[in-house]
């Protein structure tokens, strides 16, 4: 299934819309009406690019796997990849208990969180106007920690979004594990959305003359082939929730 660019994200004037990647199976349902766009989530720069349809935000979290997370720790920057999933309105982010981020993440400091997916390379006629299509969405916000059946049902939601299936396949987490493991909440309040989906721009500089090429080069995440453990017996055939993944990203 293949969602059009929603008309809130026009292109700009001459250039070409391409349609937008669809969603995942594993969407989740919550509000829908539109994102607020604030001092802190107005985009200044092609501001004729950020999307405000919550659905258009969910289908970009849900494709993604990784997110980066940030915060500022001891007056310095630091960003880090980290798996998430969506959980209806919200990014559930994890991690160990014994990671600096996730600690000062869960005394309130404040996050921001971005997903980006790349769409292609986008060649124009000169190296000024090349770019690259893309969809990226940033969180802001401070995120809440997940204790009990929260934090079990919140790890379960993380392993059907990244590896789907595999939850029933392998054991179950033990004490010792969660006990050993974070799981954060961080609430989407406070996102913007941005969508680059379209064909080069050109210049008056560029001439007239069409001998140099231009265009968009596509670029999708693709599964390998599998490659089993060094101790599985050779006649052990692959699980669904693999064969899953392969047919996702194949």
């Amino acid at each position: 299934m293949t969602a059009a660019l929603p008309a809130t994200a026009a292109p700009t004037a001459g250039e070409p819309e391409t349609a937008l990647p669809g969603r995942r199976p594993e969407h989740q349902a919550a509000r829908m009406e539109p994102l607020d766009v604030t001092p802190r989530t107005r985009i200044t720069r092609h501001p004729e690019r950020q999307l405000t349809d919550r659905r258009a935000l969910y289908e970009v979290l849900d494709a993604g796997l990784v997110a980066h997370v940030a915060l500022v720790r001891e007056g310095l920057p630091v960003v880090l990849p980290m798996g998430y999933a969506r959980s209806g309105d919200a990014l559930l982010l994890h991690g160990s208990t014994g990671g600096g981020l996730l600690r000062e993440a869960a005394d309130g400091a404040p996050l921001s969180v971005t997903v980006t997916l790349l769409d292609g390379l986008v060649y124009a006629r000169s190296l000024f106007h090349s770019s690259m299509n893309y969809r990226s969405a940033m969180v802001r916000g401070t995120a809440r920690v997940l204790h009990g059946d929260e934090q079990s049902d919140g790890l379960r939601l993380l392993s059907e979004h990244l590896m789907p299936g595999r939850w029933d396949e392998v054991r179950a987490p033990s004490a010792r594990e969660l006990a050993a493991t974070m799981v954060l909440r961080l609430a989407l309040d406070e996102v913007s959305l941005k969508v680059r989906a379209h064909g080069p721009s050109s210049s008056p500089d560029d001439g007239d003359a069409r001998e140099v090429w231009s265009g968009v080069v596509p670029l999708t995440t693709r599964a390998g082939t599998p490659l089993a453990g060094p101790d599985v017996p050779p006649d052990v055939a692959l699980p669904a929730s693999v064969r899953r993944s392969l047919e996702r990203l194949g």
